[in-house]
């Protein structure tokens, strides 16, 4: 995570480097509440006979959420910045029982079932591109995020991966305040289980919409 911050400072500093040599810099916090949509399916191979079994489910929550970001300003008011969300966000869980019935299918890889995921470590390297004079302003963003499982398989376990996404939205800025309305949509999530003697599959997408409030001085 320290990695992906110190890269994001980095290209958010050249970049603002190449735009403009003057510019203000601000620190803040913001609070937001959005709904998070995930739908995904699950597929399980087995070891013999190549058989499948497929399972979908769709997800869908309102979160709570907050940041911490760091953003240079310049005097025709385009800000590039970089934010931070330190709380993680549950994308989706699901449970479920395999009994073995099959002579093709493994019974080590029958019991229950248990899975869930969550976004760790959001990082947004953004841009706020004024919409003439009166404090208005088009959001568009750039995201990288963990996406980090927890389950409790018979004989196998997913692993984490890294994904990215985008982010474009509209916004008021004040005084010492902003307050937006955004859109996120992340890559597809792919997970193979591993350990077991059939291959269990993920795959997943996710986007969210929401407000956010920030504060900055």
């Amino acid at each position: 995570m320290k990695n992906k911050i110190l890269t994001g400072l980095a290209s958010l500093m050249l970049m603002f480097s190449i735009s403009t040599l003057k510019a203000d810099v601000n620190v803040g916090a913001s609070f937001m509440v959005g709904e998070l949509d995930t739908s995904g399916s699950e597929t399980e191979i087995t070891d013999l006979g190549g058989a499948t079994d497929k399972n979908t489910k769709s997800f869908s929550e309102t979160f709570l959420g907050a940041s911490v970001f760091l953003e240079f300003v310049a005097d025709n008011g385009l800000a590039l910045g970089i934010d931070y969300v330190p709380v993680d966000v549950d994308i989706g869980d699901g449970k479920r029982t395999d009994v073995t019935t099959d002579s093709n299918e493994s019974s080590s890889d029958s019991g229950d079932y248990s899975a869930s995921a969550s976004l760790e470590d959001l990082i947004t390297i953004y841009a706020n591109i004024p919409l003439g004079g009166n404090g208005f302003y088009a959001l568009a963003g750039y995201h990288t995020v963990d996406v980090t499982t927890s389950e409790t398989l018979p004989s196998s376990s997913y692993g984490n991966v890294d994904i990215n996404g985008y982010q474009v939205g509209l916004g008021k800025k004040g005084d010492n305040y902003k307050f937006e309305f955004f859109y996120s949509d992340f890559e597809d999530i792919s997970l193979t289980a591993t350990g077991g003697k059939a291959a269990h599959k993920i795959d997943a997408d996710a986007d969210a919409m929401g407000i956010k409030l920030s504060f900055f001085y």
